[in-house]
Parts: C-alpha cells; structure tokens; sequence
C-alpha cells in the first residue's frame, strides 16, 4: 500500500508538472482542447444549426453568450489522476494500458456532457451555468475518474494466494 501511495504521488507530480509546461501545453493541450470543441460543437450542430466552433470557443448565433474551454476544463487532470492510480497499482502493463485508453474515452466522453450541458446551462441561467461549472461538474468529472479505476479494480485478474505451509506431524 504504501508503496501504491508514493509511486502514484510522484506520478501525479510529474505528470501535473509537465502539464504545465509550454511545450506540452502547445504540442497537446491547445490541440487536444480545440479538438475537443470541434466534437462539442459537432454534437451540438445536429441539434441546433445555429451554432458555430472557432477555434475553443462554441457559440450559438441566438445568443450573446459562448462557451471557451479552458486549460483545466478539458478534462486532462481527471486523466492524468487516473493514469496515476493505474501505472501505480500492481497489475499486467496489458491491463493497465487498456484502462487507461478507456478510461481516457469514458472521461471525455463525461467532459462532453458537460461542455455541451454547460453550452445550454450558460443561455438560459449564468447563475446556474457558474454553480454547475465550478462546483458540480468539476467534482463529477473527478468522480467519474475515480469510477473508472474502481471498475478497472473488478475486472483485474485475480493473484493466487499462497497456500500456508502444512503442518508436520510430529
């Protein structure tokens, strides 16, 4: 356990730092957000004409307000935090690779939810778009991390457990 602990808080470190370095921010995050707003707005176009994707922002030609998604709301964090715990927990790298791309999808999956929940939540309420995207979201998105490598737990294979040694007859 305790080695579980520091091998994923020095992950989690790493990983974290080297989020915030520029060129891991212009080489993955810009893309990968812009990317993100692209399948958004995709989604969003076969509901509602309407609405137009530049770049990260999304907006609807109805309204005044827009969506910009940000370093921090893309996901990436809920990412890194999982690919933590599952590098960190013992297991077959075979196992661990396949968590890791579908956690990936199951995150983002989730983010788009809320991208595309927060895109309507903003139009109709600020008040309700501001409670949603900083408080219940943010912690759902986190949740959904922690679901996942829950899940990814149950369907490891089992260890054997060693047999004691048997008793001699003395």
């Amino acid at each position: 356990m305790l080695r579980f602990v520091i091998v994923f808080m020095a992950l989690l470190g790493g990983l974290f730092y080297l989020r915030i370095t520029e060129p891991v921010r212009q080489a993955v995050t810009l893309p990968f957000t812009g990317v993100l707003a692209d399948i958004s707005g995709f989604i969003i176009k076969l509901f509602d004409a309407r609405v137009i994707t530049e770049g990260v922002v999304i907006r609807s030609l109805d309204s005044p307000f827009a969506v910009a998604i940000a370093p921090g709301c893309d996901g990436i964090e809920a990412v890194i935090i999982l690919i933590a715990a599952m590098v960190a927990f013992p297991a077959p790298w075979k196992h661990r690779l396949a968590g890791i791309g579908i956690g990936f999808i199951g995150i983002q999956a989730l983010n788009v939810v809320r991208i595309i929940s927060l895109f309507y939540l903003g139009q109709w309420s600020r008040p309700a778009f501001d409670w949603f995207h900083l408080y219940l979201w943010q912690a759902l998105i986190v949740l959904d991390a922690l679901a996942i490598f829950l899940i990814w737990l149950r369907y490891l294979p089992r260890q054997p457990r060693a047999e004691p040694p048997a008793a001699t007859a003395a």
